[in-house]
């Protein structure tokens, strides 16, 4: 006797709804919006995350850019979700992470083809920050899901590449087989870094046991420089900072402008937003002096952890009164007196952090040529390309081999 599996009913299209099309196992659809998924399917699919579907929604909406902004879900024939995954497509420059010789050799060419080493790519994950893959059920038969429909979805918009971007190590086991699978090769991209704050009483304490004297000797000579200058520096936290977000904007801005490598462009909405949707979550370290901010921290916080986003400066008073390390100061002891037990900080700037003895967190690329004949060779050329090879400081923190 034949038996016929009758699927549940699925939730009908919504207006955000782009496509659908079928995989294996089940159909995929393509979301234009975050609110095309309830907050229980948000919970359900990014569990313990502090970038949830609020976030992903911030960031569409606030983040300006050259990025298409999507949301896959892949629905089994039950009608069961068992992928929720947001991305977005942008125009990749494949030349960013490898050495400055090399880009100024591109740039040359590029007067002549704007377009060299540039591919439009798809990019799952988050345009702010690190991603996480949104799988529910069984991870292996999801992922396997996850990656089809990303392909079929990239090749119907033209992509060249598609990469799952900055996902942290914890996500091996869950993607590694149905990424090899379907001809992804996974690389390291720049990594964050991480210190377990609550092994220590407060900063101090952390300087006397973890750091090396030179460096311990070194800061404890800044922070008696910089507590010595008039008119003092003052701290605070606020959930709030929407009546400063320009000015809180503009610190970022000039911490943005200096950097090497650039991706995401904050803007003053992304701050009001943050604390009038994630008021549970976002909190901002704020530094003033004479009531004027000079620094400024934006974070999430969430089950015992704070991510430390985004760190702007007024480099006008910055180096003074050393800023970058006041900073790092009192959100360490913030964090230990209020029960944080580990602190993320975001990735480069890695040769302050080697002698502060932050560890890496390392965070994974997972990269595909769409063209099938051209995917092969490409793997064996990713490994030139990917952004950790040129740094020298990364080869020299203690867990270095984590990132491969």
């Amino acid at each position: 006797m034949k038996i016929h599996i009758v699927p549940e009913a699925r939730p009908a299209a919504s207006p955000d709804t782009e496509s659908c099309f079928p995989v294996t196992g089940g159909e995929a659809r393509i979301e234009r919006s975050a609110s095309a998924f309830s907050d229980e399917e948000w919970s359900e699919a990014f569990a313990g995350e502090a970038k949830d579907g609020r976030y992903h929604a911030i960031v569409q909406s606030t983040i300006r850019g050259d990025f298409a902004y999507r949301y896959l879900s892949v629905r089994d024939y039950r009608g069961r979700l068992r992928v929720l995954q947001p991305f977005f497509l942008t125009n990749q420059d494949l030349l960013v992470g490898v050495p400055a010789v090399v880009r100024s050799a591109a740039a040359a060419i590029r007067k002549l083809f704007p377009r060299f080493m540039m591919q439009l790519m798809l990019m799952a994950g988050c345009a702010a920050g690190e991603g996480h893959p949104g799988l529910l059920g069984d991870a292996a038969e999801s992922a396997a899901m996850l990656f089809e429909s990303l392909d079929e979805y990239g090749r119907r918009q033209g992509a060249k590449m598609v990469t799952l971007k900055d996902f942290p190590k914890l996500n091996r086991a869950r993607l590694e087989a149905g990424a090899a699978a379907a001809g992804y090769k996974r690389i390291p991209s720049f990594p964050g870094t991480v210190i377990e704050v609550s092994d220590y009483v407060h900063f101090d304490d952390y300087l006397a046991r973890a750091v090396g004297k030179a460096t311990r000797k070194s800061m404890r000579r800044k922070f008696r420089a910089a507590d010595a200058l008039q008119p003092s520096l003052s701290f605070e936290v606020l959930i709030d900072p929407a009546p400063e977000a320009e000015a809180l904007c503009a610190l970022y801005q000039q911490v943005y402008e200096r950097s090497e490598f650039r991706f995401e462009a904050l803007t003053p909405d992304y701050f009001r937003e943050l604390s009038r949707q994630m008021p549970d979550t976002a909190r901002f370290f704020v530094w003033r002096v004479a009531g004027r901010p000079v620094a400024m921290s934006a974070t999430l916080v969430l089950d015992g952890k704070i991510y430390d986003n985004y760190l702007g400066l007024d480099y006008a008073v910055a180096h003074e009164r050393h800023l970058y390390y006041v900073t790092l100061r009192d959100i360490f002891n913030w964090a230990v007196q209020n029960g944080i037990t580990t602190y993320y900080s975001t990735p480069l700037d890695y040769e302050p952090k080697l002698r502060m003895r932050f560890r890496l967190a390392p965070l994974d690329l997972y990269v595909k040529h769409l063209n099938r004949a051209i995917n092969p060779i490409f793997g064996r050329v990713l490994p030139f390309l990917e952004p950790t090879r040129y740094d020298k400081t990364l080869p020299k923190f203690s867990n270095a081999a984590d990132l491969v």
